[in-house]
């Protein structure tokens, strides 16, 4: 559903109470997406870049009050998952940043204007009706604080920059293999910037993926291009393919 006709931006419920929001950057060829979770105390999963707030903003009012929300999450520290934070907090006023202890330590503590509530590897945090679990997953892809979130209740994974995509018209819902499109653009992006590799130490990229698998996602909640969801088993297998991938 369009939310902002000018700028492009969708909003579409990926899955019960999950809502994907996107947001075109059609200079750069990329989207950027975020992810609502309605419940008693909802939480967005990513803001957008701090310029991107109103769209992000106008998008969460299609289905409530941006003031209801209570937990700003994030995977790691930088301006397209956190950017707008403080806006968003300023609008929420009992909202608080939801994220890893090293992210609270070393940067949410002093850049947020409300102080954070650090998830410990494998903390569990209800909201409601749904069971929020963080992971742990340091340089994965990049920045040792990046962790992700995982909803037990609907076996939803927000994998933030796993499997990201370029493109700003992918569809919201996919059932289709994400390695292909993901690897391309992983390679690609290597080669445009003469990066050795997007992934910062693949030394324990395994076994933080292994660790990502063992919930055998139902769906997967991607930042970059579209959202997934399929049958049981066949996200664990990607999640493991992508480590035969960045390890090799």
């Amino acid at each position: 559903m369009i939310a902002n006709t000018q700028s492009g931006t969708t909003i579409d419920e990926i899955e019960q109470g999950i809502f994907r929001i996107s947001v075109p950057v059609p200079e750069m060829d990329f989207a950027f997406n975020q992810y609502l979770v309605v419940d008693d105390e909802p939480l967005l999963f990513h803001t957008g870049l701090r310029h991107h707030f109103p769209l992000v903003s106008e998008a969460i009012g299609k289905v409530m009050p941006v003031s209801r929300l209570r937990y700003v999450a994030f995977s790691h520290f930088e301006s397209d998952e956190c950017g707008a934070l403080n806006q968003f907090l300023a609008a929420a006023p009992t909202a608080v940043p939801l994220c890893s202890r090293v992210a609270a330590m070393v940067s949410v503590a002093d850049y947020a204007d409300r102080p954070p509530r650090p998830m410990a590897d494998r903390e569990t945090l209800s909201l409601g009706k749904r069971t929020m679990e963080w992971f742990d997953a340091p340089h994965l892809p990049h920045g040792w604080e990046t962790g992700y979130l995982f909803d037990q209740t609907s076996r939803t994974l927000f994998c933030g920059d796993l499997f990201t995509q370029g493109g700003t018209k992918n569809a919201p819902l996919v059932d289709s293999d994400l390695i292909g499109p993901s690897e391309g653009f992983r390679v690609g992006f290597s080669q445009m910037t003469g990066l050795p590799d997007t992934y910062g130490m693949t030394r324990d990229a395994r076994h933080h993926l292994d660790k990502l698998a063992s919930t055998d996602p139902k769906t997967l909640a991607l930042m970059h291009g579209s959202a997934w969801q399929g049958a049981a088993g066949e996200a664990a297998q990607m999640l493991r393919t992508l480590a035969d991938l960045v390890t090799a």
